[in-house]
């Protein structure tokens, strides 16, 4: 940047003021300093470049006058290391890089800085939409009659291995830079003249078997290892130009170049103006953040020129009176260009900043001298008030003229003030003049290049200006030879004169942006190689490299003179409605090319005093009556006066004045009426013209003189009529051009490499063609071509192929133009081809066509292995599901933009070399591109978040629950099992064996749900690991979960339905079991239901059990076979049941199920309060009852034939042992063995009341390390682990194996849970008071191999004091996880948020589970919740998985960030030069924002670009991008953040104030219209496109300027001079139709029954929403789509909704809309009139006149109500073949809308299923069918 500042001058004198200027920043307000110097300039080669832990060796530069000097500047900013950083990690990958940012010259100095780092050589090329193909890899030039190809830059960057640098890619048309794409995949490229480049690995595997002169013959070259490109570029959506082809996107890695961070751009500032108040600055600066803000650029103000600000400041420093805001009107003309809502937004941030001061401060009033001081430099002298100041400017070649001592310039006070601003100005950049026409700004202009000793070089713009005719044009030398002639513009720039650009306004922007990097760097490459360098850089190169001057000019290397100056001149942007596609060029990129000043019009007593100066003898009544004339109808706002006022200019009164003065006795009437050509105006205008002439009493005299004769002669060229004479002109016109078609494939497949590998294998040589924009039929078969004046044709490789039988491989087929597609087809169909050279090519055989798809998941995924070996399998993994997801994204049209595979690959690479670097910070090289489209980013960013890619996170957001110490475990007493010979203790329990009476089965539907499976860790850590939703309705109510491997099911109970999804699956299966168990009357009976998944080979199977009428079903997921299962013949007595249901006391006994085993295929049931257990075996389909002398209150399976058992009143324990196999025939004897309990103290029976109830009892042991570490003893033993109320677990070691004394170890708890009261909270109010009974899920599990007892608890049962400091209110949870863990001796109570929905039978809720949370061991470790709201939650406890998973996480986000990244340069030597690196600057007086404000995480430029660093109203955690590191040090002030928000609040205040709209209907409106914000995005980028498509430039022939035309070579010998062709609009042939509208008309359902079932799928309101998306997504497009919305309903078919031509303007009539559908659908009649409507829709667009027909129709789909068949509304939508009808269903009740969809014709009808889908489907018939043909 400071060089910049600093141009001119020695480098002595730099770096004197430069620390001149330091001196004053270092003492000021505590910024502490700590600048290097880069001491080292001239490396040698093999030194290595260290930027943070990256190195690159350097190679020496075989030309090193084409590597970049003197653009790294004396302090590097952090950020801009960091890019360097980057940029480097992507070379040594041999990736393409694309830096992405809003317009002004970082990003290129980021390349160049790069570059000169690397001593790399540049090949630069600016693009403009007047680049052809020939400008990038060869053009033909004719010397002495022989025509040959001249390598262009993209060939000679490749060959010799330099970079190459595209700037501007959205300005280059589209098909134009696919040239490149092979280029950059491969590194191969079939070039015009025959060579073939191929990449170097591949050339040198040839080399070993070939040698260099077999390659040579075959016209292979090698492209460097070291060749890369570097493109850059303007997101496209947020600004002007055509966005990338996704194929040639997918090919770079894009970073995100915004701005500096907030605080490096104040530091850059405070060096360019120290003596200005530090205040001031950072005011200037607060502005320019507010209007980069996400803010304004949705009000429609272009970007603030933050870049400016630095020159701006240099002004400021000088004339510290300079009010602020002259300044920034020389920034950033805001009356220009805004209309009167702009304004009063950036005056509000001007006020709110305190820069409206100009009133307080004057501006100078007139320049009083100019003397030269230096070469090249002059003083000027200002006079300012009564202050003079002197200061030094740049100056011509010329001598200096004093001011106003011009015969030609007459000063007027206004200009005075002017010429002194622009001197201001001129100090520091180049200047723009903005005024309307004829106000004096070319006058101006050239007083002022006169007074400071310029000559001018005036250079007049014009609207179809190429890029060429700014820089060069070619043109023929008289023997036909082709040469280049350089512009005015570049000679000025070499001669240092003052170039004049007349008219900026009217060249495209895509022009002028080649002119960008002359304005910014002082540097410019020309089409024929020539470089022109800024004068210090040239004079280093010279001195470095020790070349003459005269060395320097034969590389074609000039110098740029010192004193060469650009001066723009323009009239101001039209302001108003059009501007959005008119007249606005004021664009954010022109914005930071120059300074801009306004020329205000002459005053009338100023314009008064210029004319009599300058006419002498004018007679004054005369002059008096014009300025009169011309004066009031300037003034008018009649637009006929007003043209009539631009005829009548300061200019051309000043002719009229001169004429005047010359011939007094002519009439002014006259010389009026000529100036305004009156004879040729319209009869309006003339009318209003002779009036208002008449009304001044200027009269028309007739002319005497009309008599007399003249005589014409023409001599020499020279004409002369009478005594006037002139030369003779020669007009040469200029033609314009047809239109090309094209279309669209998916790309990134890896098409390229399938063709390769398959020839490779086949061992077939090919021959390589890439078709795109410019390729001709010529190039596809024959190329002429000259050798000494004789003819030859060369063949293409298309004939090549077909006299060798070689494969040809035409790549990018679909680039080409159709002609030239269509010559390939008849070649291919019938292989017949005539050539020109008259041979013809006969038959061979037809291609065929494969498609290529993107690969499967699984293919993928081995794929990206190959890449990245290293690389973690979860990382892929989530990769894989992620671009998958964006894939399908792109299919149904949510995003525009398929990724594709080559871009995974890309990021796999990444990853595999720089391990270290986060997931989240590698994919930015694709996501880049998008962070400057809102929408687009969002859904990126959900998507990401969704497979949980942490983009966005930091390192540091991990919330993982606090750990409390458990209290030492004690000994607390025995279990001692009786096995004495005591029969009393030793009971035998009698079996009997039936087989199981199976009932069914009977076949239900397993339907299948989207899980929309969401990973929690997204933006910040937690033992949380993923969540997603059940579909289940409201009142349903959850009542068992449980696991298998990695299967889920979840039970239901109202109305009883099963769910099972797999851990990692995108699906939940659903069977719906309401038929089985019907609900009775009144829902008393509260069924509920456990399950038991079985095990092989019964996988996928389970059995379901109802407790309180022991039903027991079979269910098999996979076919929906459902079978019931009787266990006792006994069992049916319906009578009895009916009853028990009836009264349903909750006394009884329910019968329950013990499933420990289900794996092991048999299940346990008993009643409680009973005597017999049931063992069924499902596998052999028995029964086994064993009858008990004991009744039951729980049994615990303990082993698989061990089972404890509890007596019912007494909690006495029980063991019962049984043989391992059941069988039938012997009937084994089962054990029962009473078990005692002792406590430690006393030796005595402990009394039955202390003994303990187990909620839970683990059925395997813990393995032998975890139970040593839990009781801190080395110990080897079977164990059991156990929980009840009144421990937090307790290890009953040698049980149940061991007979002896089994000792219990307890961790206490020190309140029992169940002596624990329920406060009253939240959630006992949900559950409708206290609970009635016992709930019957306990909700406790042990994870054995983690070493955990989890439990659930409710937030009453938890010691929140603990765990929460004083200050925090604990969060609303459903319930808590208890995670005990015995290894580390703590426990921590992880929070379960609060369901989304709770059923209302809240007192039923209360009988199935304590807290809101059901609970399972997960397979995988870990647990499963599912709250009652359906809400599934996969948690990791154990704390080596989570500790696992956290380095993952933080892998995956990187560590990069934060570290200072210092670049070092180490010699061979291996000494050590630090380049510039910071001390860490903490400026105390700047606000710092600290504290928990950033615990949202919305760190630095979070939102890249859009909200600029801090927009407002956008901001919430969750749409962050990636926070840059240091996010505090980079932060933007408060401050500004809140300006831009008040911004945004009061424009859009102001607007509702002008549709008077209130607030509540706004926010009425906004809910539909946010609803279907993407879809109208990406509608409208697509008509957007079809306009552009519609305007695309074509090819002009016989040209005398532009390309060479291949198909001209010949006529070029013959001395032609029309041989060339270029881009350009063809005008439409004479009498071609014009282009009519096409027709849409949209027919809504407004019936009853859309109103009725609303609140079933919200089918009304999604209708309203698409409505609402057609007005939005049309607005602004009338001329291209009439539409109109009708609706039928039961009332008739024509309700009019919206009409064709009051078609809604804004918000206000759009919800006026919306409210009548509303209020239709809730009043209407019932019946159905979609037919009729359909039918009268059709006939009626038949009649009119249009383009095309469309009749899109929206219903739900219930036709079979009112007797309507189906065929007949498919005869309606297909009865006339001019309207194109669509039907979009509404999915209804049942499958009644797929039926329907079955009998309509394909393509012409859709079901959305779900509501959300219909503005998606609306948009998908847009864009299939009416877009595609525009």
């Amino acid at each position: 940047m400071h060089s910049q500042i600093l141009r001119g001058g020695s480098a002595a004198v730099a770096s004197r003021r430069m620390r001149n200027i330091l001196g004053a920043v270092l003492g000021r307000d505590g910024w502490m300093w700590r600048t290097h110097e880069v001491k080292l300039i001239n490396t040698a080669s093999g030194d290595t470049v260290k930027i943070g832990e990256i190195s690159y060796k350097l190679k020496t530069p075989q030309n090193p006058e084409l590597v970049p000097v003197k653009h790294i500047s004396d302090s590097l900013s952090h950020t801009v290391a960091q890019h360097l950083r980057w940029i480097m990690q992507k070379d040594l990958l041999g990736q393409d890089v694309f830096l992405i940012g809003p317009p002004g010259p970082l990003r290129r100095s980021i390349a160049m800085q790069y570059l000169e780092l690397t001593k790399r050589e540049v090949e630069y090329v600016a693009l403009s939409r007047d680049t052809t193909e020939t400008d990038l890899k060869q053009r033909r030039e004719i010397r002495s009659g022989t025509a040959f190809y001249i390598d262009q830059c993209a060939v000679r960057a490749a060959t010799q291995g330099r970079v190459l640098v595209l700037e501007g890619l959205e300005k280059a048309e589209r098909n134009v830079l696919p040239v490149l794409n092979n280029l950059l995949e491969n590194r191969e490229m079939q070039l015009e003249d025959g060579r073939f480049l191929m990449s170097a690995e591949r050339y040198d595997k040839l080399l070993q078997d070939h040698t260099k002169e077999e390659l040579d013959s075959w016209k292979i070259v090698r492209v460097s290892e070291d060749f890369r490109v570097i493109a850059l570029g303007l997101p496209v959506p947020k600004y002007k130009g055509n966005p990338l082809d996704p194929p040639l996107r997918s090919r770079f890695q894009a970073r995100d170049i915004y701005y500096l961070p907030f605080k490096d751009q104040l530091e850059l500032l405070y060096t360019a103006g120290p003596n200005i108040a530090a205040e001031r600055v950072s005011q200037l600066l607060s502005l320019a953040t507010t209007l980069c803000s996400q803010e304004s650029s949705s009000l429609g103000l272009p970007d603030f020129p933050v870049d400016n600000l630095v020159p701006a400041l240099h002004v400021l420093n000088t004339f510290p009176m300079l009010s602020s805001q002259q300044l920034i009107h020389r920034l950033y003309p805001y009356n220009s260009f805004l209309g009167k809502d702009g304004r009063t937004a950036v005056e509000g941030v001007l006020s709110r900043f305190e820069l409206l001061d100009s009133r307080r401060q004057p501006a100078p009033s007139a320049i009083l001298s100019t003397t030269r001081n230096l070469e090249g430099y002059a003083d000027v002298t200002l006079r300012v008030v009564d202050k003079d100041v002197t200061f030094q400017v740049p100056a011509g070649t010329e001598g200096l003229r004093p001011p106003n001592s011009s015969p030609t310039f007459i000063s007027t006070p206004s200009h005075s003030q002017l010429m002194a601003e622009m001197m201001q100005s001129h100090m520091a950049k180049d200047i723009c003049l903005i005024g309307a026409k004829g106000c004096g700004k070319s006058v101006i202009a050239r007083e002022f290049a006169e007074m400071l000793g310029y000559s001018i070089e005036p250079v007049m713009l014009y609207q179809d200006m190429t890029a060429r005719d700014l820089l060069q044009q070619r043109y023929t030398l008289p023997n036909g030879d082709t040469a280049w002639r350089p512009s005015p513009l570049v000679t000025a720039a070499i001669e240092g004169k003052l170039l004049l650009l007349d008219g900026i306004h009217r060249v495209n922007l895509g022009t002028l942006a080649v002119l960008s990097r002359l304005l910014h760097d002082r540097e410019l490459d020309l089409y024929d190689g020539t470089r022109l360098l800024r004068w210090d850089r040239y004079q280093t190169v010279k001195e470095h490299l020790q070349f003459s001057d005269q060395q320097l000019q034969e590389r074609s290397i000039l110098p740029i003179h010192p004193s060469f100056r650009v001066l723009a001149l323009a009239e101001p942007p039209v302001v108003g409605e059009s501007s959005s596609r008119g007249q606005q060029w004021l664009s954010p990129e022109l914005l930071t090319m120059f300074l801009y000043h306004s020329v205000t019009p002459l005053a009338k007593a100023e314009e008064m005093g210029l004319i009599q100066g300058l006419t002498l003898n004018v007679p004054t009544e005369a002059a008096e009556q014009l300025l009169h004339l011309a004066h009031s109808l300037r003034e008018t706002n009649d637009p006929t006066a007003q043209s009539l006022a631009s005829s009548l200019s300061t200019r051309q009164l000043l002719r009229i004045c001169r004429r005047l003065s010359h011939y007094p006795e002519e009439s002014i009437a006259h010389a009026v009426n000529k100036a305004c050509l009156s004879r040729f105006l319209p009869s309006l205008a003339r009318a209003s013209l002779e009036k208002s002439l008449s009304s001044f009493s200027i009269q028309d005299k007739p002319d005497p003189a009309d008599t007399r004769d003249f005589i014409c002669t023409v001599k020499d060229g020279v004409l002369t009529i009478g005594n006037v004479s002139a030369p003779v002109y020669n007009p040469n016109e200029k033609i314009k051009v047809p239109d090309v078609l094209f279309y669209d494939n998916p790309q990134g497949v890896g098409k390229n490499k399938i063709v390769d590998r398959f020839l490779h294998l086949l061992n077939r040589p090919r021959e390589y063609l890439q078709l795109h924009r410019d390729t001709t039929v010529q190039t596809l078969t024959l190329q002429p071509s000259v050798r000494d004046g004789i003819i030859t044709y060369e063949d293409s490789p298309l004939v090549k192929a077909v006299k060798l039988g070689h494969i040809l491989v035409i790549d990018e087929a679909d680039k080409a133009p159709t002609n030239v597609t269509c010559i390939l087809k008849t070649l291919v169909e019938s292989g017949e081809m005539i050539l020109a050279d008259g041979r013809r090519i006969i038959s061979g055989d037809i291609f065929s066509c494969h498609a290529v798809d993107n690969p499967k998941p699984q293919a993928e995924l081995a794929m990206l292995k190959q890449y990245g070996p290293d690389v973690p399998d979860a990382t892929l993994q989530k990769l894989v599901a992620a671009f998958g997801e964006l894939r399908s994204m792109a299919d149904q049209g949510t995003i525009t933009y398929p990724y594709s595979t080559r871009e995974v690959v890309n990021i796999v690479k990444h990853l595999q070399k720089f391990p270290d670097e986060g997931l989240a910070n590698v994919v930015r090289n694709v996501f880049d591109f998008d962070s400057y489209n809102k929408d687009m980013r969002e859904v990126l960013i959900e998507a990401l978040h969704k497979h949980g890619i942490p983009i966005g996170a930091k390192p540091s957001s991990v919330k993982l629950a606090k750990e409390l110490p458990l209290p030492e475990v004690k000994m607390t007493g025995y279990w001692t099992t009786n096995q004495g010979g005591n029969a009393r203790r030793k009971l035998l329990c009698p079996t009997e064996t039936h087989p199981i009476d199976i009932k069914g089965p009977v076949f239900l539907r397993v339907q299948c749900y989207p899980s929309n499976r969401q990973e929690s860790r997204a933006l910040s850590f937690s033992e949380e690991k993923a969540h997603w939703q059940i579909p289940m309705n409201e009142v349903n109510i959850i009542c068992d979960v449980t696991t298998k491997d990695d299967i889920l099911y979840v039970a239901t109970c109202n109305p009883v339905s099963l769910y099972s999804m797999k851990e990692r699956g995108d699906m939940i299966h659903c069977m719906e079991l309401y038929d089985v168990f019907p609900r009775t009357i009144s829902g008393v009976w509260q069924p509920f239901v456990t399950v038991a998944p079985l095990g092989s080979p019964l996988d996928g199977q389970v059995v379901l059990h109802e407790e309180q009428s022991n039903t027991v079903l079979h269910l098999d997921m996979v076919t929906g076979a459902v079978r019931r299962l009787m266990l006792s013949p006994e069992s049916e007595q319906p009578t009895t049941r009916a009853s028990n249901w009836w009264s349903s006391k909750e006394q009884q006994g329910g019968h329950k199920m013990c499933h420990d085993f289900a794996h092991k295929n048999w299940l346990l049931f008993y009643k409680e309060d009973g005597n017999q257990l049931e063992v069924l075996d499902v596998l052999e389909g028995q029964v086994h009852s064993i009858s008990l002398p004991v009744n039951l209150k729980s049994v615990f399976l303990v082993a698989e034939d061990r089972w404890l058992l509890l007596e019912s009143k007494t909690n006495k324990k029980f063991l019962l042992t049984k043989p391992m196999h059941m069988t039938a025939e012997d009937s084994g004897v089962c054990q029962l063995h009473s078990i005692s309990e002792d406590a430690v103290s006393s030796g005595h029976r402990a009394s039955t009341a202390e003994m303990s109830v187990p909620q839970m009892m683990s059925c395997d042991q813990l393995p032998n390390e975890n139970l040593s570490a839990a009781l801190d003893q080395k110990i080897v033993s079977p164990n059991r682990i156990l929980a009840d109320s009144g421990s937090f677990a307790q290890l009953i070691v040698g049980f149940p194996d061991l007979v002896s004394h089994n000792e219990v170890y307890s961790f206490m708890r020190p309140v029992d849970l169940s002596l624990m009261t329920v406060e009253s909270g939240a959630h006992t109010f949900l559950r409708g008071g206290l609970r009635s009974s016992t709930p019957k899920q306990n909700n406790c599990v042990s994870l054995l191999s983690a070493n955990q007892v989890v439990r659930a608890l409710p937030p009453n049962k938890v010691p929140l004091k603990e765990v929460y400091p004083k200050d925090v209110t604990p969060p609303m949870t459903a319930a808590y996880l208890e995670v005990v863990d015995l290894n580390s001796k703590k426990v921590k109570y992880i929070p379960v948020p609060r369901s989304m929905t709770v059923s209302p039978y809240t007192n039923w809720l209360s009988k199935v589970s304590e807290s809101d949370v059901l609970m399972a061991p997960l397979g995988s470790g870990g647990v499963v919740t599912v709250d009652m709201g359906g809400y599934v939650r996969l948690w990791e406890t154990g704390l080596d998985t989570l500790q696992r998973s956290l380095m993952e996480w933080r892998n995956m986000i990187g560590t990069e960030d934060g570290r200072p990244v210092q670049i070092t340069i180490q010699r061979e030597s291996g000494q050590d030069v630090t380049a510039p690196k910071h001390g860490k600057i903490d400026p105390n007086n700047a606000p710092h924002v600290g504290g928990n404000q950033w615990a949202g995480g919305t760190g630095g430029r979070d939102t890249a670009g859009l909200g600029g660093k801090g927009g407002p109203y956008r901001l919430d955690a969750g749409h962050r991008v990636y926070q840059v590191s240091q996010a505090e040090k980079d932060a933007v002030p408060e401050e500004v953040r809140k300006a831009a928000r008040e911004m945004g609040e009061k424009a859009f205040k102001e607007r509702l104030k002008e549709i008077d709209m209130s607030e509540y209907d706004a926010a009425t409106y906004e809910r539909f219209s946010n609803a279907v914000r993407r879809q109208v995005q990406s509608l409208r980028i697509i008509l957007d496109n079809l306009q552009a498509k519609g305007k695309e430039r074509q090819w002009l022939k016989n040209q005398a300027l532009g390309e060479l035309d291949d198909a001209k070579i010949i006529d070029g010998l013959t001395g032609e001079k029309a041989i060339y062709k270029r881009r350009g609009e063809l005008d439409p042939e004479l009498g071609s139709p014009q282009q009519k509208p096409k027709r849409l008309r949209v027919l809504a359902d407004v019936s009853g029954s859309m109103y009725r079932f609303n609140g079933v799928d919200g089918r009304l309101e999604r209708s309203m929403e698409a409505v609402c998306m057609v007005m939005e997504a049309l607005e602004s497009y009338e001329h291209k789509f009439k539409y109109d919305i009708v609706g039928h309903s039961g009332d008739g078919y024509d309700i009019e909704l919206v009409r064709v031509d009051k078609v809604p303007k804004n918000n206000k009539q759009r919800l006026k809309v919306l409210k009548t559908m509303h209020a239709h659908a809730q009043f209407c009649m019932s019946g159905d009139y979609t037919l009729e409507g359909t039918n009268a829709s059709i006939k009626e667009l038949a009649r009119e006149e249009a383009d095309e027909h469309f009749v899109v129709v929206l219903s739900d789909a219930n036709l079979e109500r009112y007797g309507i068949r189906p065929e007949r509304f498919a005869q309606v939508l297909t009865s006339d073949p001019q309207v194109n009808a669509f039907a979009i269903f509404i999915g209804s009740l049942g499958d009644q809308a797929e039926r329907l969809q079955r009998t309509l014709p394909a393509g012409r009808s859709f079901v959305a299923m779900d509501t959300k889908q219909i503005p998606q489907i609306l948009q998908q018939i847009f864009t299939s069918t009416m877009l595609s043909s525009a």
